[in-house]
């Protein structure tokens, strides 16, 4: 047994002098743990940003110069004022993305009470802004129209007033969700990735050949390449949560780091077996990579990371509790948002270790054949 576990780390530490003469994923790692992170806060934006809007004031009132001045930045543009007719025209083109049509007496309508319509044109293919911008808009009149009413005199009380406290992320900043959503599946490709290229290039390099020439199992072979390449996610993952997400980012982790790393190094037996499973399936890298593109990436779509498991169809939710990846997302999202603590999330970390069981003993047996047929 000592011997066994000796073997393990020394061909663990083999492979991270491997890992560290591999320029390319030394770069790959560096990259997918600090500007990947980075530039996905950044990049991507759920807030509404510059939105393009006109405005067609027909009515040319105190209450239609309300609604003009309070499209303010950074959420809008300077709106502009344009002519019925120039609306197909500027949306066709891309001028604007929103068009508020004011009818004339509009103001005068409303005093009176008689309920008069504004009309709000959309650009859709601008999806994300459209969805947002409309929620905007409705809430820039309603605000502006209660405001102009109460210095009129006409206010009505509501029986019934709302008052929405959001958790977690008060002033809802995307950075805060797609920085820290980066990371999580920058662990699962990375982990997946550098197994997989570990076992490939042993084989393109023809280094395989020595390890099976000497007292070695397919076993402490395997599990080398797990412990190594585990290490190093951990590792970086840690780092990137102290330097990008906290220090850079300034994103606050609600959650214990420690207790999120152990979730972490549990997955990771999952995520590392499914390399080491794919790459035995592969006979060089395309081959590798086309094989994680069919695996790993629905993987990440469908874990929770990018669209809730609930909106999903019911047997893919049933199938989707199989993949680890879904309960790693799951005790990441409640620990680092959350700040879940460990009777909260054990449900996930066994579910998790029970998956890292079964892909363990799958890819294995996956190895120890593809060994044999070297020997062979």
């Amino acid at each position: 047994m000592l011997a066994s576990l000796l073997n393990i780390y020394r061909l663990g530490i083999k492979e991270l002098y491997s890992l560290r003469h591999d320029r390319v994923m030394v770069v790959l790692i560096v990259w997918a743990f600090s500007f990947s992170v980075y530039t996905a806060a950044h990049g991507i934006s759920h807030e509404l940003r510059n939105a393009s809007v006109a405005i067609v004031d027909q009515d040319r009132s105190q209450l239609s110069m309300r609604f003009r001045d309070a499209m303010l930045p950074p959420q809008f543009k300077p709106p502009a004022l344009i002519r019925f007719d120039e609306i197909d025209a500027g949306m066709d083109s891309d001028r604007y993305t929103f068009v508020l049509v004011i009818p004339a007496d509009f103001e005068s309508d409303l005093l009176a009470g008689r309920h008069p319509a504004l009309q709000l044109d959309i650009d859709a293919t601008a999806m994300m802004q459209a969805g947002i911008g409309a929620t905007y808009f409705a809430n820039i009149v309603a605000q502006e129209t209660d405001n102009f009413l109460s210095q009129e005199g006409d206010a009505v009380s509501e029986p019934v007033e709302i008052h929405t406290r959001i958790a977690f992320n008060p002033n809802l900043e995307s950075a805060w969700f797609t920085s820290v959503m980066q990371l999580i599946n920058s662990i699962t490709m990375l982990s997946v990735v550098l197994t997989g290229a570990a076992l490939i290039r042993e084989r393109e390099h023809g280094t395989i050949e020595h390890l099976l020439v000497m007292p070695l199992t397919s076993f402490e072979i395997m599990m080398a390449k797990i412990w190594a390449n585990g290490l190093v996610i951990v590792v970086a993952t840690a780092a990137s949560l102290w330097l990008v997400v906290e220090r850079l980012l300034a994103v606050p982790i609600a959650g214990s780091i420690p207790l999120y790393l152990a979730g972490v190094a549990l997955y990771l037996f999952s995520s590392t077996s499914i390399g080491i499973f794919l790459a035995t399936l592969a006979r060089s890298m395309p081959q590798f990579g086309l094989l994680f593109i069919l695996v790993i990436l629905p993987m990440n779509l469908l874990s929770g990371g990018q669209t809730p498991i609930e909106s999903q169809p019911e047997a893919l939710q049933r199938i989707m509790q199989l993949v680890p990846s879904t309960h790693f997302v799951r005790f990441s999202q409640a620990i680092l948002y959350r700040g879940a603590g460990i009777d909260s999330v054990w449900p996930d970390f066994a579910a998790a270790a029970a998956s890292g069981i079964v892909l363990l003993i799958l890819a294995g047996l996956r190895f120890r054949r593809s060994i044999a047929a070297l020997q062979g």
